[in-house]
């Protein structure tokens, strides 16, 4: 079992067993959820296609299987459905656990004053792949999501911290080539820093943040439109 494996299986461990949960009743939500998912990694999937096959980021032989469609490896595929699924587990427990509606208003304008902050922020990179598109998208998706006032914004913002947690982990053991099961000193997945600002958390590329800002809000977004 290959370590980019291993990873996806402790990510949707706990949500997956949590699902059929009486206080969240995530499973009755599926029927909303992977529609949403699907969509979303739809989108993902031809970025991260054409961003691979460019050399803007890979996957180690070593920490990935042998099995691989359009020059990504099955983990990566699987990737864009257990991380959405687990992501939108923490949403909707942040839903039941606590009441945010008075604070959409502010969660509304913090979320546009970034949109516009990643648009302009993109504009200054138009040299970095990475670093442009993923400000690009992130931004305009922001923007749109702004655009009117939306239930959920409070509640997604609360979640995307909750959300960091886990993403430090498994995302700081994804770039990080100190964890050598295999022998191997090489990180599951590897960036060309000419692409982007080469500014690290630790060993996480500062545009993963926001890569996964998106990834959840496209995801909160379509799951939300599809339950009303």
């Amino acid at each position: 079992m290959t370590l980019y494996f291993q990873l996806l299986l402790f990510t949707i461990s706990f949500p997956l067993l949590a699902s059929w949960d009486k206080r969240f009743n995530y499973a009755s939500k599926f029927k909303y959820l992977f529609p949403s998912i699907f969509i979303t990694a739809t989108f993902f999937i031809i970025w991260d296609v054409i961003f691979t096959k460019n050399g803007v980021w890979g996957f180690s032989d070593v920490h990935t299987s042998n099995i691989n469609l359009l020059y990504l490896p099955i983990e990566e595929w699987l990737f864009f459905i257990i991380i959405p699924f687990s992501c939108v587990f923490i949403y909707e427990s942040v839903k039941y656990f606590f009441r945010l509606e008075k604070y959409e208003n502010l969660s509304r304008n913090i979320l546009m004053v970034v949109g516009v902050v990643l648009v302009i922020t993109s504009l200054f990179n138009l040299d970095r792949s990475y670093t442009f598109w993923n400000f690009f998208f992130s931004g305009l998706f922001l923007l749109y999501s702004t655009f009117k006032r939306r239930e959920y914004h409070a509640y997604f913002i609360i979640s995307y911290i909750f959300h960091l947690i886990p993403f430090l982990i498994v995302n700081g053991i994804l770039t990080d080539g100190n964890f050598d099961f295999n022998f191997s000193t090489d990180p599951v997945v590897w960036y060309n820093n000419d692409e982007n600002l080469f500014i690290r958390f630790i060993t996480i590329p500062i545009e993963d943040f926001f890569y996964s800002m998106l990834l959840l809000l496209m995801n909160v977004t379509f799951y939300e439109k599809f339950k009303s």
